[in-house]
């Protein structure tokens, strides 16, 4: 069990849960994961998941789009890791596949 691809995540502010969808290495390509995850329960893993601040624009962009200061992303390099260890450790939450 490995974690191939993160095809989706989105972080919900207000719970700090991660709803996230993945496929493993022997998933077919129609079929996808999806699990939500507490930010907390990463970080008891030892993985900041949330890097605050990123910055996808340059200078002259920055001015257009102020309300983007507190966007937050993720590493999904990161993340990946996080999930494969996560799901070693607690292989009975593994999501079943579903249908893309």
């Amino acid at each position: 069990m490995e974690i191939n691809e993160i095809i989706s995540y989105y972080i919900q502010d207000n719970t700090r849960r991660l709803e996230v969808s993945f496929r493993l290495i022997n998933d077919d390509e129609d079929e996808v994961r999806n699990d939500i995850i507490s930010i907390e329960d990463a970080e008891s893993f030892g993985y900041n998941l949330i890097q605050e601040g990123f910055d996808i624009f340059d200078d002259e962009d920055e001015e257009e789009f102020d309300d983007f200061d507190d966007f937050e992303t993720i590493d999904e390099e990161i993340l990946i890791n996080y999930l494969n260890e996560y799901y070693i450790v607690n292989p009975k939450r593994l999501p079943k596949t579903e249908l893309f």
